[in-house]
């Protein structure tokens, strides 16, 4: 696979985001479909029919459609004119189901484990549609998913991809002035509509914790952005702390800029304080800039608008930003622990 994001990483858990995070997004259906597949691994089945599939997948979509209308690039869609009518009361659940099995995977099934042109290594089902059959086969690499710590952070990464593709549609808003901003306060991103009112789009933690593979982003330790799964919830750190723009009003960019967001350990964090991190960080922070602009829309608008539209302005930008907070540290700061990262 040609994405940066899956060198030297062939987890099943980089797969999986690979797909969320990097795949085409002409309509939502992959984010019903990948949240269909979760609860698969739940129940721990091996096989399962386009009925049986239809009515996670149709629930997922109209659970969305009531929050937002806009789920797809096309104009019409008879799978979710369904889904619409459904939730108007002028079409009853089995027939949902029914034209959910008929319209509704006619390309989300052979699309999903595609990115850039090729099918991931290890694939998590396979198609079976012979004998009169219409059904997916569970491969185990999907199985696997279900023991690995990450697998609690997979639901809420999935529903935060999705909300920032829906909400940017539904605003209509031009691609190259769209800004999702930083809510300090909250932990939450949102976006202005053209009317300037504010419209919260997700977690900051659950839509970032993919981009960085679920790891601290300085020691690369697991994280958690979920209280189930054993630990603290993960910190929401500024790479270049709030001293850099309080001493650089000119010059100093916004350090609530997403490109300035990263996640890590409550205790690491506790130890970086406000201090500036060394140097050989700032290669992971572009890499992990670069992942958002890969992705597309509308967190790599965000970061493009913030740090510049080619890779040189972007690697050019954070250079000049790091020198100006630099000049303000007497140390560099390096976590206690740290273990080999990836990106």
């Amino acid at each position: 696979m040609s994405t940066k994001f899956q060198i030297n990483d062939p987890s099943l858990e980089s797969q999986w985001r690979s797909l969320i995070l990097f795949g085409k997004n002409s309509a939502t259906y992959k984010f019903a479909f990948a949240k269909s597949l979760i609860d698969l691994i739940d129940s721990q089945t091996t096989s399962v029919s386009l009925a049986d599939l239809s009515v996670p997948f149709a629930n997922h979509i109209i659970a969305h459609l009531k929050v937002s209308d806009k789920q797809g690039s096309s104009q019409s869609s008879k799978f979710l004119n369904s889904c619409r009518a459904f939730i108007n009361n002028e079409l009853d659940q089995d027939q949902l189901y029914r034209d959910t099995e008929r319209f509704g995977f006619v390309n989300v099934i052979d699309a999903f484990q595609n990115v850039n042109g090729g099918i991931i290594p290890d694939p998590f089902y396979q198609k079976n549609f012979v004998a009169g059959k219409k059904e997916i086969v569970i491969t185990d690499n999907l199985l696997k998913l279900l023991d690995t710590f990450q697998f609690k952070n997979l639901n809420q990464e999935v529903e935060a991809r999705w909300k920032l593709v829906e909400i940017a549609w539904s605003l209509n808003i031009n691609q190259n002035v769209i800004d999702v901003q930083y809510n300090e306060q909250d932990s939450l991103l949102f976006i202005q509509d053209n009317f300037m009112r504010r419209v919260n789009i997700t977690s900051v933690r659950d839509a970032l914790n993919g981009y960085q593979k679920g790891k601290c982003f300085y020691s690369f330790q697991d994280i958690s952005i979920s209280k189930n799964n054993g630990l603290q919830v993960c910190a929401v750190d500024h790479f270049l702390p709030h001293l850099h723009k309080r001493h650089h009003h000119s010059e100093g960019a916004n350090v609530n800029g997403v490109w300035n967001l990263v996640l890590a350990d409550k205790q690491v964090n506790s130890e970086k304080s406000a201090r500036v991190p060394e140097r050989r960080f700032l290669d992971r922070l572009f890499n992990r800039n670069e992942f958002y602009i890969e992705s597309k829309h509308p967190l790599a608008e965000t970061i493009i608008n913030q740090t510049g539209a080619t890779r040189q302005q972007r690697i050019s930008f954070l250079e000049r930003q790091y020198n100006l907070a630099s000049e303000l540290a007497i140390h560099k700061w390096q976590p206690k622990v740290e273990l080999p990262g990836n990106f």
